[in-house]
């Protein structure tokens, strides 16, 4: 088992993590926990990066909040990663529509979906605002028959959704093999079938589809746009998460020159989620 990094940044408020998280998000830190102005993040130590990590705190960081050291930084011995998850872990329940939860939960009944999601170091449980909104507008998509990828698939939380919901297929995608090993376990705990959840960081390669989720990052998204209508079918649907409403115009100017147009748009705690279409399509 491989040693963790964790290191430790005062904030301002709620907003001000809440940026530092996506920033940190997309320089590799895979786990975030919250106390009151303080922020704890982690990374494997073999990427950890501390000047990368100073250029994020100096760009994220307002000047007078900032700390001296601006950050502190602790080596974490391997450890039950699941064990220290399931301590404080709680079924999310989103209408009676969805309910996410732990195996050693009771089942959810009055809702339509049950899962069973064990994350391990993956990302994706429901607790997050970004996957609480991706799961809360699945209702609004039509997955029938319909060709489905999950771009960074995580605990594989949006694939079994879909695939439940009535999609044709659904292929799932992660570049980090705890994610594949966990999509997996997930899957077949759900007994979610049309999946094919393979380990790749990017849309070469995978097809054209009715329907694309990516819950992930602004950066990654931004990398993706450019591409995106070769792999959506003429009517279909980019539905994102992962960015702060602070960086939903980035989003809107790359998608206008890409010939996308952004539609659906909910927002939580500070982050968007939203849908992308062909702006020609009618």
């Amino acid at each position: 088992m491989n040693r963790y990094i964790q290191i430790s940044v005062q904030t301002r408020d709620t907003e001000e993590s809440d940026r530092l998280i996506a920033r940190l998000a997309e320089a590799g830190y895979e786990g975030f926990e919250e106390e009151p102005k303080k922020l704890h993040a982690f990374i494997p130590e073999s990427l950890y990066d501390p000047v990368k990590l100073e250029i994020v705190i100096d760009q994220t960081i307002d000047p007078a909040t900032k700390h001296d050291p601006p950050f502190r930084v602790i080596t974490i011995e391997p450890r039950n990663w699941n064990a220290e998850w399931e301590k404080d872990f709680e079924p999310v329940i989103i209408g009676d529509y969805c309910a996410i939860r732990a195996g050693f939960h009771p089942a959810i009944p009055g809702v339509t979906y049950d899962l069973v999601i064990t994350p391990k170091m993956s990302f994706g449980t429901g607790h997050h605002a970004t996957t609480h909104m991706m799961v809360e507008i699945t209702p609004e998509i039509n997955f029938t028959a319909k060709r489905v990828l999950d771009f960074g698939t995580g605990t594989g939380i949006l694939a079994i959704l879909a695939s439940k919901a009535g999609a044709g297929s659904v292929l799932a995608i992660d570049n980090d093999d705890w994610s594949i090993e966990n999509a997996l376990e997930n899957a077949a705990l759900n007994q979610a079938g049309h999946i094919d959840i393979r380990k790749a960081d990017s849309l070469k390669e995978t097809g054209v589809f009715d329907i694309i989720l990516g819950n992930i990052n602004l950066q990654v998204i931004l990398e993706i746009i450019p591409v995106l209508r070769q792999h959506l079918t003429p009517d279909g649907v980019f539905i994102g998460s992962g960015v702060l409403e602070s960086d939903e115009e980035k989003i809107r100017q790359a998608a206008g020159l890409s010939g996308l147009q952004m539609e659906k748009r909910k927002i939580r705690d500070n982050w968007i989620c939203f849908s992308l279409k062909n702006s020609l399509s009618k």
